[in-house]
């Protein structure tokens, strides 16, 4: 019987090579994850180090069960590599400055038991959340962080003599310039690495600037462990552990996609007994996350690409960058290294990446049937409501501090209400009777059937 390309393993040389260049592609996207937060909470530099480490380290577990599996219990046993998800960043941030850091990773634990329950309903549920509401949601993530970068760029202390420092604009834009000439001129390999590229340029010439302190970074061990609850004993306080489980519900989405995606490449179909052990995979990312101080992960839509255009469908590839993710996660020079970066540097990265996550969203809605005045309603109505906390700054400080947390995310609110309206107008009798009234008034404009107008949760973009 013959080996599906999914099950097979390559000569040792091919797959760890694969398994760099995966490595490579996600990195730089992994770690800006507990720099931006990091930096957003006010963590020294050898606490955000020590972020990076179990980061990575918790993304190389995480991406060996998805590629191996453990029996029947987790992993989708495909392909994929896994890495920090920017949807529970500005959640967390939100959660550090009401309640504190033991509240961020005690709701992050929850989050994850309750992720690992309702992973096999979620599986059965999936066409609840087509491209309408994944692509809000996605939209939402990417505008609402850009903010974030910009306080990294330009500091987010206006009596400070380097807040709005010309010399950190200009760096921060030859990292954004540097990205677009390798991702736009570079060819093969060197355009997925662009991005990466200008982290690395843009840190060399951050170096005569000044803006660069090795100092710390010696002092560092070559080889240890991330200490789990390195902030003390876990505290779960609702109204973050609420926060923690919504964004689970948003990981599952984008996962989802994802691992679609993915079985559509490879030509391996996924079934929903596969997709919910995916699912369950996630949820322990949380609970891993909770415990050593790293973040819930997802499904890397970059390495999705990189399958696809490699034509490299080896799960043992995969499996291999885990590993490869664990051995840096296990150096904590390496993380006071990475920690040491300039904040206009990571700013700069930032931008390109959240910017990227808001048009994969656009273009994730492009799926859907915007024609229908009910599909651009949603669509509108929840975009603007998610945006809305990020240009109407503390229109909620008058509610009390636990519904600020909710209610502060963008995210959050932009899930709850593109969910919530789909499901009343594209899955209801309401909806079907606002169509079939339409249809009598203008039944020349009426061409598409109405079930296809949410767009079908198969065809969901990764992310």
């Amino acid at each position: 019987m013959a080996i599906h390309p999914v099950d097979q393993r390559l000569p040792i040389a091919r797959q760890s090579a694969f398994a760099l260049q995966h490595v490579l592609i996600m990195y730089t996207g992994c770690i800006t994850v507990p720099l931006v937060f990091g930096a957003a909470v006010g963590l020294d530099r050898s606490t955000v180090a020590m972020l990076i480490s179990a980061d990575l380290l918790v993304a190389g577990i995480i991406t060996i069960i998805q590629s191996l599996g453990v029996g029947k219990v987790a992993g989708v046993r495909l392909p994929i590599v896994c890495g920090a998800t920017f949807a529970g960043l500005t959640p967390m941030i939100l959660i550090a400055k009401e309640y504190g850091l033991q509240a961020v990773y005690g709701s992050m634990l929850v989050g994850g038991v309750v992720g690992i329950a309702l992973a096999v309903p979620f599986a059965k549920i999936v066409r609840y959340f087509p491209p309408l509401v994944t692509g809000v949601v996605l939209t939402v993530i990417g505008i609402s962080l850009i903010g974030v970068a910009g306080g990294l760029i330009v500091g987010n202390d206006p009596t400070s003599p380097s807040f709005a420092d010309p010399k950190n604009l200009a760096l921060a834009a030859a990292v954004v310039v540097v990205a677009v000439a390798f991702i736009c001129l570079g060819r093969g390999m060197w355009t997925q690495l662009g991005v990466l590229m200008a982290l690395v340029i843009g840190t060399v010439i951050a170096i005569p600037m000044g803006l660069i302190d090795l100092s710390g970074v010696g002092g560092s061990a070559w080889v240890g462990f991330p200490m789990p609850f390195h902030f003390g004993a876990p505290e779960f306080p609702v109204t973050a552990v609420v926060a923690m489980s919504i964004v689970m519900a948003v990981v599952f989405a984008e996962s989802t996609a994802s691992m679609l995606a993915v079985s559509e490449i490879t030509g391996k179909p996924l079934k929903k007994a596969d997709l919910a052990r995916g699912l369950v995979a996630d949820g322990m990312s949380g609970v891993l996350g909770g415990i050593f101080n790293a973040f819930v992960d997802t499904v890397f839509s970059q390495n999705v690409g990189a399958v696809a255009t490699t034509r490299v469908y080896s799960r043992y590839v995969t499996a291999t960058s885990g590993a490869i993710l664990i051995v840096l996660g296990l150096i904590p020079r390496m993380g006071e290294v990475v920690a040491a970066l300039p904040d206009p540097v990571v700013g700069g990265v930032g931008i390109i990446l959240f910017s990227t996550v808001a048009v994969v969203g656009i273009n994730t809605l492009r799926k859907v049937d915007l024609s229908d005045p009910i599909n651009t309603t949603i669509a509108a109505v929840s975009v603007g409501i998610g945006i809305l906390p990020e240009f109407a700054e503390g229109m909620f400080e008058r509610f009390p501090s636990s519904a600020q947390i909710l209610l502060g995310s963008g995210i959050t609110l932009a899930a709850a209400s593109a969910f919530s309206l789909n499901l009343l107008f594209n899955h209801t009798r309401l909806g079907e009777l606002a169509r079939r009234s339409r249809e009598s008034l203008h039944p020349a404009a009426q061409t598409e059937p109405a079930t296809s107008s949410a767009g079908d949760a198969s065809a969901i973009v990764p992310v």
